[in-house]
């Protein structure tokens, strides 16, 4: 099913619901909350303090188009993109926002919402066409300009070395289930630091290295639409170790860098306080939000199967623990919404079953994979946004607690955090979002909760800067604080944008 549907289907079972502040951890689990309005009150008490990073948040293949100009290489979501029926509206990422020749107008629009921290990413085929050898130079020069535009405006760059466009080429040498781009990516990696490193210092290898593995090689939804799950487990173990080599690689070319995560994260709640739900949730936190973080943490996988790990079928090798560990700086991760996990280690497990949601989920008989047996529903008591995904944001309190008592109360920066809305321009030209500032009331006000409850958060970043390419569903989601007229490239700041600048400019909520 896709989000659309998902809307359709779900609006009447979330219609006016809204958030509790009746639970708590207990064991290490979630209560599921009861839903219940955020008292506005507690929105104008927020605070956030005084050296806050307000941000933003894009990615490479959405947002710069310049698809095939000065030597970049061909994607895999280039060759994806440009299949017929495999994109909602046949839409591609061959132009987006043409940020790669706007770039310069939009970081100006960004300083005027006073944004203080930039998350981007790199296309790494636009760096290295093919995935190995020597750099495009051209490509170099071009995130060289950009960068020095973000510090002449006063905004940090931070750095994604990897939002999923992977050069064609190495998918065609088998992709991430092939061991080899561990060190292929290492070796990119370098080159990034050796060139941006003496003005880029805050840098994560991968964004969502879980939704790469399973929603590419076991799901099928996305590109090259694989369905082994053996394959999945190959590449969640490339990957980690990928993200280490790259921790190591980008610190020896550049002694300023530090190097965090843009891990997708969803607080997970049982749907049945009976011991096996909980279990069940647990294996859904370590295998979808600290997966890699434990890996690269602590140089080992947490206990997310059922049974023994499955480290043949993943490809571990003697010594493996030791190149997995690579400490990081920081953590980050993503906010959106919650899943509610139930437990299907005792079903016959078969293939197949539905998909949806931003963070794709199976709900095939005997759970969403062999390995993890588990069902995690994207539940519908809160509202729906636009994009299908639940409003509940109590979760992010949840999460970021959750994280900070696991990992001893690491810095944290929100890496990717917004809403999908379609608002357009009125007969005026303003947009009139408020149900997207409604949506960043009620989430920043529980993260304000966080930090006041001890979490050691200095950052949130805003998806999206402006509207741009949705991967599979095209243009019709829209996320920035930005509207993208896609025809003109007009960018119109939306009520929302205006509202963000004020919040950033006063670190309260009321504004």
């Amino acid at each position: 099913m896709n989000r659309r549907d998902f809307v359709t289907t779900s609006l009447a079972a979330a219609a006016g619901a809204a958030l509790s502040r009746n639970t708590s951890f207990a064991a290490g689990q979630i209560a599921a909350p009861v839903p219940g309005a955020i008292a506005e009150s507690v929105i104008k008490q927020a605070r956030f303090p005084e050296s806050f990073l307000w941000g933003t948040a894009t990615a490479s293949y959405q947002n710069e188009g310049a698809w095939n100009e000065d030597g970049k290489g061909e994607s895999l979501w280039d060759r994806f993109t440009h299949t017929p029926g495999k994109v909602r509206g046949a839409a591609t990422g061959d132009v987006s926002c043409d940020q790669y020749h706007l770039y310069p107008q939009d970081i100006a629009l960004a300083k005027s919402l006073n944004i203080k921290s930039h998350r981007f990413s790199i296309s790494w085929p636009r760096i290295q066409p093919t995935g190995i050898g020597a750099p495009n130079m051209k490509g170099i020069d071009h995130y060289s300009r950009f960068v020095d535009t973000l510090l002449a405006a006063g905004i940090r760059p931070w750095c994604t070395m990897y939002h999923w466009d992977l050069p064609q080429a190495l998918e065609d040498k088998g992709g991430w289930p092939n061991r080899d781009l561990a060190g292929y990516f290492a070796d990119y990696a370098g080159i990034l630091g050796k060139h941006l490193g003496d003005r880029i210092t805050t840098w994560a290898p991968f964004n969502m290295p879980w939704a790469i593995a399973f929603m590419s090689y076991a799901a099928g939804a996305f590109p090259p639409q694989r369905t082994s799950f053996t394959d999945y487990l190959k590449a969640a173990h490339t990957l980690a170790l990928a993200q280490a080599e790259a921790n190591r690689a980008v610190k020896a070319a550049s002694p300023k860098a530090t190097v965090g995560s843009a891990y997708e994260m969803a607080p997970s709640y049982p749907k049945t306080n009976s011991p096996e739900d909980r279990a069940a949730a647990d294996r859904y936190h370590n295998m979808n939000n600290v997966f890699f973080l434990e890996a690269t943490m602590k140089g080992r996988y947490p206990n997310a199967f059922v049974g023994e790990p499955p480290l043949q079928q993943m490809g571990f090798k003697p010594g493996d623990e030791k190149l997995l560990l690579a400490p990081l700086d920081w953590i980050g991760f993503h906010f959106y919404g919650r899943r509610v996990v139930s437990d299907a280690s005792k079903e016959v497990f078969a293939t197949g079953g539905a998909f949806s949601g931003t963070e794709i989920e199976s709900n095939s008989p005997g759970g969403r994979d062999p390995y993890t047996r588990f069902r995690a529903g994207m539940p519908t008591e809160g509202p729906l946004t636009e994009s299908g995904i639940e409003i509940w944001p109590r979760g992010i309190y949840d999460l970021v607690t959750r994280i900070t008592k696991e990992y001893d109360h690491p810095f944290i920066e929100i890496t990717e955090s917004g809403c999908g809305y379609l608002d357009s321009p009125n007969e005026q030209g303003r947009v009139p979002d408020t149900r997207r500032i409604d949506w960043y009331r009620q989430v920043l006000a529980e993260l304000a909760r966080a930090i006041s409850d001890g979490a050691k958060v200095r950052a949130y970043h805003a998806w999206t800067l402006l509207d741009n390419f949705q991967w599979g569903e095209g243009y019709t989601e829209r996320y920035g604080l930005i509207y993208t007229d896609f025809r003109s490239q007009k960018r119109t700041i939306k009520d929302s944008g205006h509202w963000y600048a004020k919040v950033a400019a006063s670190n309260r909520l009321e504004v």
